[in-house]
């Protein structure tokens, strides 16, 4: 008798892939009672046994915490019951509904599920919920973990011989930030409402004042700046620029004095300039300068050098690696880790881009001239990839 293992992927698009890779193409799509979240099915062996594959996905969280009923209206309890109250993990949207009914049919009669979710600790989490709406049907099963940075074939080949656990720990400690968040920002949000809209009847009375543990302080460095732009004051300034060009080289030379505000001052420096046009180097001092080879991207850098390079908002950044990632052309984008891990074969990486006519020259100079990829360490790692 042939196994069935179900495997749930984080979004729609990386479940596509991963079961494109596995099957090699060679696969079958079936709706769910998602229109958004397809099934995809296929033969694979699994440690060693010849499995039917079912790959389906959610979209992102599929449980969100909230309180009670008897608490959602604002004068059911005082803001600071919030703190205290029992909460409850449920399915809240149409879809997620969908694609839990999803789930909870085709994990009957599965001997396995596997947990491909992005490998983080919100993926982590994610994960866990589909743990516990599967094994709310069938508790039997197995439940294995694959752990992965790219969705590429080394890769997923790699996490399929490397099956672990999910991590319950790191999948408790985003539960505890997801409640610390709702609990705070609830009663906060309830608190400084009712007391302000006491406090100005008028110009508040139908307004909802929020508070969020992240909203707040963001907000606060928001109005700091404001506030910095307002009282700047511009004031006029005057320099001298002198250039000197020989052939195809041209060389700026650099005022000591940068700049005066003193427009009659510098207009005097350029006439004395003019009436000696003629000027002697009296020294001339070299240094070496070293270019540092750059770290692997983290979150943050990759929005930094997407803003300044690209022109492009650190949102249109993070949804264009998103689909980088989920089609295969880079690893997972949201990591605090700047260190590649040791297992990492990178010359095979480089080697693949030989043919390529646009980089493929700089790809050939990286393996002939510096016998590379030889990357530079950084100090940071989340521990959430592989």
């Amino acid at each position: 008798m042939v196994m069935k293992v179900l495997n749930v992927a984080e979004k729609n698009d990386s479940a596509k892939h991963i079961a494109e890779i596995m099957a090699r193409g060679r696969f079958n799509r079936r709706d769910g009672m998602s229109k958004y979240n397809k099934i995809y099915e296929f033969q694979y062996q699994v440690q060693g046994v010849q499995a039917n594959m079912v790959m389906t996905s959610v979209s992102g969280h599929l449980l969100g915490l909230e309180f009670p009923q008897t608490y959602k209206k604002w004068h059911s309890c005082h803001p600071k019951q919030l703190f205290d109250l029992p909460l409850q993990k449920l399915c809240k949207e149409e879809n997620m509904i969908n694609i839990k009914k999803t789930l909870e049919k085709e994990v009957r009669g599965a001997q396995m599920l596997i947990i491909w979710t992005d490998c983080d600790r919100e993926g982590e989490n994610i994960g866990m919920e589909i743990v516990s709406v599967c094994r709310a049907v069938n508790r039997n099963m197995r439940v294995l973990r694959a752990r992965f940075s790219e969705i590429t074939r080394p890769s997923i080949e790699r996490a399929m011989a490397s099956l672990g656990e999910v991590s319950e720990q790191t999948s408790e400690a985003v539960d505890c930030r997801m409640e610390l968040d709702l609990r705070i920002g609830a009663a906060f949000t309830r608190f400084q409402t009712l007391r302000l809209q006491k406090v100005f009847p008028q110009s508040l009375d139908n307004k909802l004042i929020s508070y969020g543990s992240c909203q707040f302080p963001t907000m606060g460095f928001v109005v700091e700046r404001y506030k910095e732009i307002e009282r700047f004051v511009p004031e006029s300034f005057w320099k001298l620029k002198v250039f000197h060009q020989v052939d195809e080289i041209r060389v700026e030379f650099v005022w000591k004095r940068m700049r005066l505000f003193d427009e009659e001052i510098v207009q005097l420096y350029l006439e004395i300039c003019q009436e000696n046009p003629t000027a002697r180097v009296e020294n001339c001092a070299s240094k070496p300068k070293s270019k540092w080879r750059p770290l692997p991207l983290d979150t943050v850098e990759l929005q930094k050098i997407g803003n300044r390079k690209l022109r492009m908002s650190a949102k249109s950044i993070m949804a264009t690696a998103e689909k980088l990632y989920t089609q295969g052309f880079i690893s997972y984008p949201r990591t605090e880790t700047n260190i590649y891990p040791k297992e990492l074969k990178l010359r095979p990486l480089v080697e693949a881009q030989l043919q390529d006519p646009r980089w493929g020259g700089f790809a050939g100079r990286i393996l002939e001239e510096f016998g590379g990829p030889h990357p530079r360490a950084g100090k940071k790692t989340d521990e959430a990839h592989p």
